[in-house]
């Protein structure tokens, strides 16, 4: 058990917590959810320690170990990857290098022997001959391949290290586990690994994440921080979205009867639990929405961006066809004669293990990048929205947002045009003056939308969209992809906004191309294609 009582904090006159009372309990997955800016990631250092509040406590149960995700890539640089793993349990590591001490002693004496044997017992009673195993088969299940078990943890990239601090968390089975987004920079295979591990993990896990279906997947309660407040509800994330949803609907609904409202609430309810009993979350967990109050389920004060994606052009029947493209960087081949004919109204995923092949094709396609061989060529009505994943290099400018995005315009210059398309991404008032070069990164995504929505593009080309954004902004570009009439080209990491925009699944490996017309969760489910996608990597 963890428990904050009477937390409060503030930043000079902006109040981040006042007065918070909650308790995490048991064998129970907390979602902590919130907007960009709410204090998610302040909230889990508070509980870990890292952070102190202007008043109140955190107490742990006498006798629990608490794990966190490390946030600092480089404190194991000069450690090797196992042992990185393993000083996930201080209290283990340090019992292995105290005993290690005595042994490599010249002089051993008898009372060096009775210290050992001593050591030996508690290092039996923890399962440390178990440990260098157990750390290796958590590498494994992440991705970091046995020839990097014995590396310095900086010999490894980004993508790896953070693998490793993940692993470093889970390892010794903890019973207090806090992660702040641990699936960025995971593959979708490896947070299904990481979805199965949690759901089978016994203990008491606090999660800060962006990622809807991981949430939906481990999750048996969320914790939503909204204007200084932090309230606890039964049941995952689609849960308390679509429950919230419902009941603001009915708080508009000024004549519908008390009586009713509840009813409607307990017929969600009911459907509601009746779908999650098919899932992972439901039997490898608890079936916790059967206690559902419906008097717990409220209106949720958050605010929507209004992504809307227009076409001021339909596009022909020629959108893009591309031939025998390679490309290669300096240490190794990206694809090799690649060809793709996308047709009107696909909306492709491109996955890829190698994410830099992903980014790298639509660079070129944009002419960013130059293809080593091949070709491509865009049918004559087609209008491009670019996304890129990167986007650094279009907020050099000293410009205030208005003058940023009226650079982008082509017709329309007047300020209220262009204030509307901020103003759809949630910059209103004052916000709409602040100068570019300051944005945080969930604003200049914003930003970045706003430009594609004024583009009125009829294909919408788009690297890692949701990174960034807060989850009430992935859920509405979720929605504007999923009404978007035109067609659409793009790469993520997120489960659930690749299989519900989806329509056709691209997968490129150095040595070739699958190419499905499928959902997402289709394709990963069928046995025969799991067999050709080992071949891409091969």
């Amino acid at each position: 058990m963890i428990a904050a009582q009477n937390v409060s904090l503030a930043f000079g006159k902006r109040v981040l917590f006042d007065e918070v009372n909650i308790k995490f309990t048991g064998n129970n997955c907390y979602g902590v959810i919130g907007a960009n800016g709410a204090g998610k990631s302040t909230f889990l250092k508070i509980l870990s320690g890292d952070v102190d509040p202007n008043s109140g406590k955190v107490v742990i149960e006498p006798g629990k170990r608490m794990a966190v995700l490390k946030q600092n890539h480089f404190e194991f640089d000069e450690v090797s990857v196992l042992d990185t793993v393993m000083m996930g349990h201080t209290t283990l590591w340090n019992l292995m290098k105290e005993k290690d001490a005595i042994y490599m002693k010249p002089d051993f004496s008898e009372e060096d022997g009775i210290k050992a044997s001593e050591l030996e017992a508690q290092f039996a009673e923890m399962d440390g001959w178990n440990a260098e195993s157990d750390a290796a088969a958590l590498l494994s299940g992440l991705g970091i391949p046995e020839s990097l078990h014995y590396s310095l943890v900086k010999d490894l990239n980004g993508s790896q290290k953070v693998r490793v601090l993940l692993a470093q968390a889970l390892f010794g089975n903890p019973d207090i586990l806090i992660l702040d987004e641990p699936t960025n920079d995971l593959d979708i295979q490896t947070v299904s690994w990481l979805e199965d591990f949690l759901l089978e993990f016994k203990n008491t896990v606090i999660v800060v994440s962006h990622d809807r279906h991981f949430l939906d997947t481990v999750c048996t309660n969320i914790v939503d921080i909204d204007f200084g407040q932090i309230k606890m509800f039964t049941g995952n994330y689609s849960f308390w979205y679509h429950s919230s949803q419902l009941a603001l609907q009915q708080r508009s609904a000024a004549n519908k009867k008390a009586e009713e409202k509840k009813k409607e609430l307990q017929e969600f309810v009911a459907r509601f639990s009746a779908n999650a009993s098919k899932s992972k979350q439901a039997t490898s967990r608890r079936k916790l929405l059967e206690k559902i109050n419906v008097e717990e389920i409220q209106p949720s004060t958050r605010r929507y961006p209004a992504i809307i994606f227009t076409q001021n052009r339909t596009a022909g029947d020629q959108i893009l066809e591309i031939k025998g493209l390679n490309k290669a960087n300096s240490e190794k081949q990206l694809f090799n004669n690649l060809d793709l004919f996308v047709n009107k109204g696909d909306k492709i995923a491109l996955l890829s293990k190698d994410t830099t092949i992903t980014t790298t094709l639509l660079q070129i396609l944009m002419d960013e990048e130059k293809a080593d061989a091949g070709e491509f060529k865009f049918g004559q009505t087609i209008t491009k929205a670019y996304l890129p994943n990167e986007n650094e290099g279009y907020f050099n400018s000293n410009d205030n947002l208005i003058d940023w995005l009226r650079q982008y315009s082509d017709g329309e210059k007047d300020e209220v045009y262009i204030r509307g398309f901020l103003g759809k991404m949630l910059f209103s008032g004052e916000e709409v003056f602040k100068k570019s070069n300051v944005l945080s990164g969930g604003e200049k995504v914003r930003c970045m939308i706003s430009r594609m929505m004024l583009a009125g593009g009829n294909l919408l080309i788009l690297d890692e969209p949701t990174n960034h954004l807060d989850l009430e902004s992935i859920q509405a570009f979720n929605n504007a992809l999923k009404d978007f009439k035109g067609t659409v080209l793009f790469t993520s990491h997120d489960h659930r906004f690749v299989n519900t925009v989806a329509n056709r699944i691209v997968e490129i490996g150095p040595n070739g191309i699958m190419d499905k017309l499928s959902t997402y969760d289709d394709y990963i489910a069928n046995e025969t294609w799991a067999e050709e996608r080992t071949k891409l990597y091969s």
